[in-house]
């Protein structure tokens, strides 16, 4: 990607391509087979629902048929995560608080700020609990589970900064994974009695006397029916529905509290009853709108960023119907013609979990520590673990601006430099600074956010690193032996934006294409 392109530039690559000119498209190669997808689809199917694309996946499903593929990706989804949990998952929060007010204390005794360096629980497992995430995102064998958590992550948000509680993000984590391709009622449900939740939107201390009108709101404009379809009444009622929904201090538990609830009648949208939080979920559950909204979010997440309206209605008929099973929606979401059109191939722009978690997966980079990449991921504006609001993040083209293109162009001729011989003018100079803790292997960012700067690169296990290599460019096992035109078309969703030669080393052309306008699309 040219840095001198630019977020206009940019966004005018990305809308040329998106409308589906024929000129920007991969010429479709002769089908071997009647029932072959091809290359192409196979390669964009993959795109979508997984942190990037190898060659060799791309191989194993382009001579299968089409439905053929979309089963595979969505039959038996793995509903726990392969990293093993952090050591400290067991801890509750009484003794994490505990643990935590030593910490600070121990901080402030010296006036000198020699205590600067004493280990806080909260945030260690904070750090420790996003890296587990990455290192999942990058291991696992079924990535589509991993993206159909992170969806549900944004659009259920919570997060570290207001929660303080590791343990509880990290199994609200698990609920999302074990119903990622389940049931949505069986999800909505489980979230409204989520820790997590009822810390993050003030829930636990929703009484009778004083209801909190936070998780109420959200339920109704992001969780279910969206902005609009709903009044204040409505807000006020649901609020008081949900009064006694707490967790326990000690155990960091759900809890009912029947003494805090407001058993009196309420009247919410049109209905009228001695209502508690599930009778307000079923209602929820029954209307319309609660599929609709779900189903256009996760058509901007996987299709287009326009939704299609006749098409958001017929999905969302049967998303219903069907009593909310995810894994029939993404089916037929991932079978309607709009997922399929050429035109809308590159038409979404990678979100920075996509661009960094993909392109360690694409070169087959090893990461021993993850910290550097969750760094990288703060910088873009998508730290695990921490959406920036209420609403999750935005995506869309709002991931691009001025300063994350050239973040972004900084991360890329980093994994450039660790991984080929191509060379790259005004690479980025990379500090060799000395650790300063045996326990951190990270330099903390400076005052004015620059991040990057700071940073040291990945290590690449040795073999694995091609600096010095000459002309002799040594890949990966991901894409060594694949010649240059087909790492191209494997890297990119389109044809090149700032041009490339394609006859070049293997080392040169993976460079011009991670560093092409293109790569940042998908």
């Amino acid at each position: 990607m040219s840095t001198r392109l630019g977020r206009r530039g940019f966004m005018e690559a990305a809308a040329a391509f998106s409308a589906g000119l024929s000129a920007n498209l991969w010429p479709a190669p002769p089908a071997s087979a009647a029932s072959a997808m091809g290359f192409d689809d196979a390669r964009h199917l993959l795109a979508r629902t997984s942190f990037g694309v190898t060659p060799a996946e791309i191989s194993a499903l382009e001579s299968i048929d089409y439905p053929v593929a979309v089963d595979r990706l969505l039959d038996n989804p793995r509903r726990e995560a392969m990293t093993p949990a952090p050591a400290w998952i067991g801890l509750g929060p009484a003794e994490l608080r505990r643990r935590q007010q030593a910490a600070e204390a121990e901080r402030k005794q010296g006036a000198d700020g020699k205590n600067l360096d004493v280990v806080r629980p909260v945030q260690e497992q904070g750090r420790e609990l996003k890296n587990w995430w990455v290192e999942e995102m990058i291991v696992t064998d079924q990535p589509l589970v991993e993206r159909m958590t992170l969806f549900w992550h944004g659009h259920f948000t919570s997060s570290l900064m207001k929660v303080r509680y590791p343990g509880s993000l990290f199994r609200q984590n698990a609920l999302f994974r074990r119903e990622a391709l389940g049931n949505y009622a069986t999800l909505l449900k489980s979230v409204a009695r989520d820790p997590a939740m009822l810390i993050y939107l003030d829930g636990m201390r929703s009484v009778a006397r004083q209801p909190n009108e936070n998780f109420a709101r959200e339920l109704l404009e992001l969780f279910t029916l969206g902005e609009g379809r709903y009044g204040e009444t409505d807000v006020k009622a649901a609020a008081r529905a949900f009064t006694g929904w707490s967790v326990d201090r000690e155990t960091g538990q759900f809890m009912e509290r029947a003494g805090q609830h407001d058993d009196g009648e309420k009247t919410f949208l049109g209905k009228t009853g001695r209502f508690g939080g599930d009778d307000i979920l079923a209602i929820l559950l029954a209307h319309p709108r609660t599929a609709e909204t779900v189903v256009e979010k996760l058509w901007r997440e996987f299709v287009s960023l326009k939704a299609d309206p006749g098409e958001v209605r017929r999905l969302a008929a049967l998303f219903r119907d069907g009593g909310y099973e995810i894994k029939p929606l993404m089916r037929a979401l991932l079978h309607s013609p709009a997922f399929r059109d050429p035109a809308n191939r590159g038409a979404l722009i990678k979100s920075p979990v996509d661009l960094i978690v993909g392109t360690v997966h694409v070169l087959g980079l090893p990461v021993p520590e993850k910290t550097g990449l969750v760094r990288m991921l703060q910088g873009l504006g998508q730290t695990p673990f921490d959406p920036p609001n209420v609403k999750g993040w935005a995506g869309g083209e709002s991931w691009i601006s001025t300063h994350t293109l050239l973040l972004r162009q900084q991360f890329l001729r980093r994994m450039v430099e660790a991984t080929t011989v191509a060379p790259m003018e005004g690479g980025m100079q990379m500090a060799n600074r000395p650790n300063r803790r045996a326990d951190r292997r990270e330099q903390l960012p400076p005052a004015d956010g620059s991040t990057m700067q700071m940073m040291e690169p990945p290590r690449p296990v040795e073999g694995r690193s091609l600096r010095g290599a000459g002309q002799e460019a040594r890949l990966g096992p991901t894409l060594a032996g694949v010649d240059g035109p087909l790492l191209v078309r494997t890297l990119l969703p389109r044809q090149p934006v700032d041009g490339g030669d394609t006859n070049g080393t293997a080392g040169a052309v993976v460079a011009a294409a991670l560093l092409d306008t293109a790569y940042q699309l998908k």
